[in-house]
């Protein structure tokens, strides 16, 4: 299954490096850094920077029939239930504050495609055919350096499963190039959640080579062992309601705002970190849940329902649709996650998605898990 979006304050900043030893993950004001690679704290800042744009959506209200939640690569396999030495920029599109997806391009000439940059899952896939008016597609029919494949591909979001078909032709982000890199065509979505509600046309995964389905490098892979990257590093910048940003290479020193603070990765499969506690003001500390996986692909916090419950009981706040409401006029504590010692505190305000009334709705949600964890998405990320 896969996962949702994340959130400090209203800024974030993921920095990934790949390394020998122990992965890690560095954390800052507004800022979280995902890193595989011993580096020193300033490495990757500053000059040579590939900056993607990427746009960030708004939630639908909740009066609406068909929301946009979505469960995308972390909760892969976690007993979700379903639902050139350079940097390169890629703004990321926001959408309705819940997705963030940015431009890429596919096969010769590039025909561009959005997809959603996930940290929780490893593979990249895009539209190969579309009945839904406004998506975009690949047409390997353009391309002059299609190859086919007749190997199949599937994979189970927490928002549902795809089938499809692995192929190899020129993908590029931004100025980064890659040729006869290995990814899937899909086209039944059948089974996954609000297809024709989705801004995007594809998923490119972000996070490790043991998680992923396609035979080959992952795309981070790929591109480091090409030599086009400055540093082995990528970093998001999650905009509030605006275009956000995904560097590759490097960091961005615009969007840093304060140290990094390291945290080992517990493994190299997602993004995941040891979680030392949650807490809601000076009011509960709660430690009995010690993983959390940073989730790019995950619109809003998932947490164990018994974390959720108790948390959602102590503001007082009521249900609706699986979605906590609280009312919009009341002062409420902030809820922090503590990793790796470091306090990262997130307000009631910063939360929220919508507002119906006088009632704030928080983009937070309780599932049953196999392995109790929380997922930190977009709510979390910026």
């Amino acid at each position: 299954q896969a996962g949702q979006l994340f959130r400090i304050d209203d800024r974030i900043q993921f920095r990934a490096l790949l390394r020998e030893r122990a992965p890690m993950v560095a954390l800052s004001n507004l800022a979280v850094a995902l890193a595989l690679a011993s580096f020193p704290p300033s490495a990757g800042v500053g000059k040579g920077l590939l900056r993607i744009p990427i746009s960030r959506a708004e939630v639908p209200s909740m009066e609406q029939p068909d929301g946009v939640q979505m469960l995308m690569g972390a909760a892969v396999g976690l007993g979700v239930p379903q639902i050139a030495s350079t940097k390169q920029n890629v703004l990321l599109n926001n959408f309705n504050n819940i997705i963030y997806h940015g431009e890429m391009s596919i096969g010769t000439p590039g025909q561009s495609v959005d997809v959603v940059f996930d940290t929780g899952s490893s593979d990249l896939w895009v539209t190969s055919a579309t009945t839904v008016e406004g998506k975009r597609f690949f047409d390997a029919a353009e391309s002059s350096t299609y190859r086919s494949s007749s190997e199949l591909f599937a994979i189970r979001y927490g928002s549902g499963n795809l089938n499809g078909v692995f192929c190899h032709d020129t993908v590029a982000i931004g100025e980064l190039t890659l040729p006869n890199f290995t990814f899937a065509e899909v086209s039944n979505f059948s089974g996954f959640q609000n297809w024709h509600n989705m801004p995007f046309d594809g998923i490119l995964g972000l996070g490790f080579a043991s998680i992923a389905k396609t035979p080959g490098p992952t795309m981070m892979q790929a591109l480091v062992e090409s030599g086009q990257l400055e540093n082995p590093v990528f970093g998001f910048y999650l905009g509030n309601n605006t275009l956000g940003q995904l560097v590759f290479g490097g960091v961005d020193p615009a969007h840093v705002a304060s140290n990094f603070t390291w945290v080992d990765l517990i493994m190299t499969a997602w993004w995941p970190v040891g979680l030392d506690s949650v807490r809601l003001g000076s009011l509960l500390s709660l430690s009995v849940t010690n993983m959390a996986i940073v989730d790019s692909g995950t619109s809003l916090l998932v947490g164990p329902s018994r974390d959720v419950n108790a948390i959602m009981s102590m503001i007082g706040a009521e249900t609706i649709d699986g979605m906590h409401a609280v009312s919009c006029n009341e002062r409420l504590p902030d809820l922090s996650f503590v990793l790796g010692s470091k306090v990262l505190a997130l307000s009631m305000e910063a939360l929220v998605v919508d507002r119906i009334d006088d009632s704030c709705i928080l983009g937070i949600q309780a599932i049953e898990m196999r392995h109790p964890m929380w997922i930190l998405g977009g709510g979390f990320m910026r």
